[in-house]
């Protein structure tokens, strides 16, 4: 199934190139005052300094940057828009949502994270759509499932415009009650002061251009405490505390990578990845390149085939070529498509 991939420009979007320009309001609060603390199980919650495996922990920010991070001791938050709503909806089961992803096969397996080098694109949907391309980390049955969700989102709902941003989505019960988009309820604990959740990629993919944008969230269980750690470009810019979940505990069961959509209310479904056809010249491609998964001893390796299905629900409007592993892009896919009516 491996396809080696003969020559693939791309550039990883640095942290200046992500801050710089940026237009979106961010308010500074006090480290113990964020969100976080509100909800009724952190509010005795100590703040994690050190993380396990984490070679590269820099709290300070390895990039120089002209944008203003807030001042020691406060955490960035970024100020909802008016107009836009608090949206809940991120389940399998809700008609009108469609996949195209690779997914670790459910064989007892135990992983203790994930990470892969994500291309940026950027879309025009309707206010009541959504395309997201993102890392999931899952355990626990349907009706108790936790879940974590990492990678970026257009979501005019979520955020008031049709912006390629940051984003991220937890639950710990199936999406029933608990667990919300970014930091919209309390939960996740920020420990960065540079703003990244929610931001806005100022740069994304031209389709057809030499230079492709990406970047790599990396989703981590610390081996001591438990926690769920997530970094962007080897900083831990925060994470969901063990408290928060009772499967997730155990590590995660299941893995996934790739594409997820929503429809409009008249079922047209919004474009995927970079809204073309996956094809093996990834500048015309959106991709995941460096595909790995930690596995249950907390070693990062490369996904591996035959751990691995291909899931794409709407053939029609929604593809995925998976090419395996090649030295320089590591396991890697591509996947994406125009949208359209494609069923619920």
């Amino acid at each position: 199934m491996a396809l080696h991939i003969l020559f693939v420009l791309f550039s990883h979007v640095l942290l200046t190139q992500v801050v710089e320009g940026n237009t979106d309001d961010f308010e500074c609060v006090d480290l113990y005052k964020q969100p976080a603390f509100q909800h009724p199980l952190l509010k005795h919650h100590k703040i994690q300094e050190i993380f396990y495996p984490d070679e590269n922990l820099d709290r300070k920010g390895q990039y120089k940057t002209n944008y203003q991070s807030c001042p020691k001791g406060k955490v960035p938050i970024l100020k909802q828009r008016n107009g836009t709503k608090s949206v809940h909806l991120d389940t399998v089961e809700y008609p009108g949502q469609h996949f195209a992803t690779i997914e670790t096969v459910l064989d007892g397996s135990i992983y203790r994270g994930a990470e892969a080098n994500i291309s940026l694109h950027s879309l025009t949907l309707q206010n009541n759509q959504f395309s997201k391309s993102q890392i999931w980390l899952e355990n626990g049955p349907r009706n108790e499932l936790n879940s974590i969700q990492v990678g970026w989102g257009v979501h005019p709902r979520l955020y008031g415009d049709t912006r390629t941003r940051f984003t991220m989505y937890w639950t710990a019960d199936g999406y029933k009650n608990s667990g919300c988009y970014n930091i919209q309820c309390p939960g996740f604990v920020i420990v960065t002061r540079i703003p990244w959740i929610g931001i806005a990629f100022p740069r994304t993919s031209i389709y057809g251009d030499k230079k492709s944008f990406t970047f790599t969230p990396q989703v981590f269980q610390d081996g001591i405490s438990g926690n769920w750690g997530l970094k962007i470009f080897n900083e831990v810019i925060g994470y969901w505390p063990k408290e928060l979940f009772t499967h997730l505990n155990d590590g995660a069961s299941l893995i996934r990578f790739g594409g997820n959509t929503f429809m409009s209310p008249d079922g047209i479904s919004p474009p995927m990845g970079n809204g073309h056809f996956p094809v093996i010249d990834f500048q015309k491609s959106s991709f995941f390149l460096h595909v790995k998964v930690r596995n249950s001893n907390y070693q990062l390796l490369d996904i591996e085939d035959r751990k691995t299905r291909l899931y794409s629900d709407s053939f029609q409007c929604y593809r995925l070529s998976y090419w395996g592993y090649a030295k320089s892009n590591g396991v890697s896919f591509s996947f994406g498509g125009l949208g359209g009516d494609c069923g619920t």
